[in-house]
This record gives structure tokens, C-alpha cells and sequence, in this order.
């Protein structure tokens, strides 16, 4: 598995789906789209990237599936050197520009010879895709020949088609892959997907029978968000939607993870980033909604779900709605927490952060909850200080009108919960408006 794909196939089947070259301002200059590609064991990830500004300006802009971000937090290009820092992944790209290439390393800080890649990119060239490619967009199916390490019998699988060109997303229980894109050649796709934090590949066969034969390889040290299980073989068959009715279902969001004692009051106290401790007894939470996440910077979900309560909290804030992060970090990260000061700051996290302890902690630190095991698990509790839903992981834009229903879902939720009156034993007069921590 490791030599299916080489670096340069690779380039030339994902460089199509690029859109028109950003100019270049000269000699030397580091601004316009490349086609990069990142190494490491054998396998070749392909990604698009768009190097915009000079000096103060200078950023990376990476790409998932169709839609653009900035993706980092830093950059700088001198004496013919770029380094672009993803902090919120605590990832780094250090290369050198020589004769129109660039070429040096991507490294993870804290991962070692498995999170340091080869990156190279040149520069993109247009080419005209003439090509018929059979639609696949949709919702599919991939039934599991053995369930998953949570017991699902089935993933889904997520296509969004422009042409000769797709952007797809893996989507299990505890979240998704990132979308995937890239372009129909040679009677298959060939798709990437690089943020900063899960480079991957798969290659999507289209088979006579209607399915879709997916070879994928997600290499990221952890495999957090990988789209199988360790172990599991790396070649799925993906069905479509309507006509699957005869095999196994992906897991319901709303019933994976319950709460043990729907009577009990959810209770926590951990410290907060600056060390003070901080419980669900706060005039912050108290008689408010709350809506408690189960999460850690190192998940990639986690940071698509972040985006999306910075949202709610903003809107919902002044109505009485509390966001509380239950933050589970890395044994590495527990001491400076540069992963999650720079997560906050990425995202613009206002809401409370506190720090829960390490990933392996989890059942400890929260257990209240029966089948907690994805990241992000989200909590919803009433103004009563109790439990009443729990939404396990989180379907992104990636995922379509999957991520369309999920908000309809937390917004109707979130909703129904603050129209109810807060127990007269649990009404305050803090102000809805409450500043909260993080």
C-alpha cells in the first residue's frame, strides 16, 4: 500500500483541478498557486496551495474540497526562504525557493520522524480536463466487514461534483475526513486533502456494478481522524444511498453516546487556561443552557466544530446560552498548551476552555455519559443543570447537507432548551451577557 501512488502521478492527475494562476510580481517571488506535495514512507499527498501577500501580508491559503482558508497563522519569505506556521496544528513548513521550486520540510512539533514530510511544489500550470466523468455525487454507503472500534457496521460516504472534479468526505460516528478533491483521469479519481494536521490520499474507482471501490491511505501519526481502523484492510466499497436499503446502517449521532442518569446534575470543575478553577456551579452556567464539548486540539473534528460554536455563540449568548469546552490535550501539550492558546486565537474562541486532562483520562473525567468514545462528543444541558442530548462528533461542511441538517438540529435544540424557564432553586440575576473565560 505504501508505493501505490508516486509523488509526480500524483501531481499531474490533482494539477487540473486548479483554477486560473494568481499573477506573480517578479523575479524571485513567492506569491501565486503552486501544486505541492508532501512525502514521507512512501506515500505522495498532492495539495493545492496559494502563497497571497508580501512581508506582514504574506499568507497560506490551503484548500478544502472547492471552498478556500487562510490557513496560517504566520509566514514569512527572505533570502529566498518560506516558512508558513499552522499553529493550531503546531505545524510547520520550512522550504527553500531555487530555480521556481520550492522544496524543504513539513514537521508536527511533538510527533517525531512520523510527523516530518519531504514537501515540494512548483508552480501551477493550467490544464484542460476534456474528460466524461461519471456522476458519483451523493450519499453513499460503505458497509464494514467487522465493526469498528465503535461498533459501527457502516460509514458513509459524501461526493460533491463539479465536472471531472469531486470533493469527498469519509464520514463515521465521531466526525469526518476533511474533504478530499481532486480530478477524474484514467477511469478514476485520485484524491488529496492537506490543513495543516491529516494529510491523506484515496483513490475512488468507479466499478460496472454501480459501487465504488475506495482505496485510501490517511497518514498522520494517531490516525485520530483516519477513515478505518488500525489494522482494518484500506480498500471499502462504497454503495449508494437508495439502494442500500438491504445493508447495515451508519450509527445514529443522537443515540452512539447516552447519559447514564438523565435525573443527575452534570457535574465538572477543572481549571481553566490561566489555572483557576472553574465548576458548573459558575454564575456563568448556572440557570443557563449549556452546551458542554468534548474535545482536544489534537482532533481535527474538533477543530471544525470550534468554527461552528463560535457561531452559536455569538448568536445565542445574550439569550442565555453557555459554551463550555471540556479540553483534552496531549501529554506534551499539558505544560505550555501552545496547541490550544494558538486553537483559540485561530478560531476566535471566546467562550470557556477548560482543561479537562489527557485523551486516555476521558471515561474518568466524564462519567456520566455510557459509550463516550468520539471526538467531539457535545453535550446539550437544560437550564435545570441536566442532561438532555448528546450529539456524538461532528459532521463538517464536508459532508454537505449533512452538516446542513446537524445545524438545523443544534439551532432547534438549543432553541426548544432556552424557551424553558430555569427552576426558581437554579434563577440568578447575573446578566445573560455574563463575559465567560477561555
Amino acid at each position: 500500500m505504501k508505493s501505490f501512488l508516486k509523488a509526480a502521478s500524483l501531481i499531474a492527475l490533482l494539477s487540473a483541478s486548479g483554477g486560473a494562476a494568481l499573477a506573480q510580481s517578479g523575479p524571485g517571488a513567492i506569491d501565486g498557486r503552486w501544486d505541492a506535495v508532501l512525502s514521507h514512507d512512501g506515500i505522495a499527498v498532492p495539495f493545492r496551495l496559494d502563497i497571497q501577500g508580501s512581508g506582514p501580508t504574506l499568507k497560506g491559503v490551503f484548500y478544502d474540497g472547492f471552498a478556500p482558508y487562510d490557513g496560517t497563522t504566520s509566514a514569512s519569505f527572505q533570502d529566498g526562504r518560506l516558512t508558513l506556521n499552522i499553529a493550531h496544528y503546531l505545524t510547520t513548513i520550512d522550504a527553500s525557493l531555487n530555480d521556481g521550486k520550492l522544496s524543504g520540510t513539513a514537521a508536527t512539533a511533538g510527533r517525531g520522524p512520523a510527523g516530518e514530510y519531504v514537501f515540494q511544489a512548483t508552480r501551477h500550470g493550467d490544464q484542460a480536463v476534456a474528460v466524461h466523468a461519471p456522476s458519483i455525487e451523493g450519499s453513499w454507503v460503505i458497509p464494514l466487514d467487522a465493526p469498528s472500534s465503535k461498533g459501527e457496521k457502516a460509514f458513509r460516504f459524501v461526493v460533491q461534483q463539479k465536472g471531472a472534479e469531486v470533493a469527498a468526505a469519509i464520514l463515521r460516528i465521531d466526525g469526518d475526513t476533511g474533504s478530499y478533491s481532486g480530478s477524474f483521469q484514467d477511469g478514476k479519481w485520485v484524491l488529496s486533502h492537506f490543513d495543516g494536521g491529516r494529510p491523506g490520499v484515496i483513490v475512488v474507482t468507479p466499478k460496472p456494478d454501480g459501487t465504488l471501490e475506495i482505496a485510501q491511505h490517511v497518514d498522520h501519526p494517531g490516525a485520530a481522524n483516519a477513515a478505518v481502523d488500525g489494522g482494518r484492510p484500506p480498500v471499502l466499497v462504497a454503495y449508494r444511498s437508495d439502494a442500500a436499503t438491504s445493508l447495515p446502517k451508519p450509527d445514529d449521532f443522537l443515540t452512539h453516546t447516552s447519559v447514564r442518569d438523565p435525573d443527575a446534575i452534570f457535574k465538572f470543575a477543572f481549571p481553566d487556561i490561566d489555572g483557576g478553577v472553574v465548576t458548573n456551579e459558575d454564575p456563568r452556567f448556572k440557570g443557563k443552557v449549556v452546551l458542554a464539548v468534548v474535545s482536544g486540539t489534537w482532533c481535527p473534528n474538533c477543530h471544525d466544530e470550534a468554527q461552528y460554536l463560535v457561531q452559536l455563540d455569538k448568536k445565542y449568548r445574550s439569550k442565555g446560552l453557555a459554551i463550555v469546552d471540556l479540553d483534552f490535550e496531549e501529554p506534551d501539550q499539558q505544560g505550555t498548551l501552545e496547541r490550544a492558546r494558538a486553537f483559540n486565537k485561530q478560531y476566535g474562541v471566546k467562550y470557556t476552555t477548560l482543561l479537562a486532562g489527557q485523551p486516555s483520562e476521558m471515561h474518568e473525567k466524564v462519567p456520566q455519559l455510557n459509550n463516550l468514545d468520539t471526538w467531539p462528543a457535545t453535550i446539550f444541558i437544560g437550564r435545570d443543570g441536566k442532561v438532555k442530548a448528546v450529539h456524538a462528533g461532528f459532521a463538517s461542511p464536508a459532508t454537505g447537507a449533512f452538516n446542513v441538517q446537524l445545524k438545523k438540529e443544534f439551532t432547534a435544540r438549543i432553541e426548544q432548551l432556552l424557551a424553558e424557564k430555569a427552576p426558581s432553586d437554579t434563577a440568578t440575576a447575573t446578566p445573560a451577557s455574563l463575559k465567560q473565560g477561555g
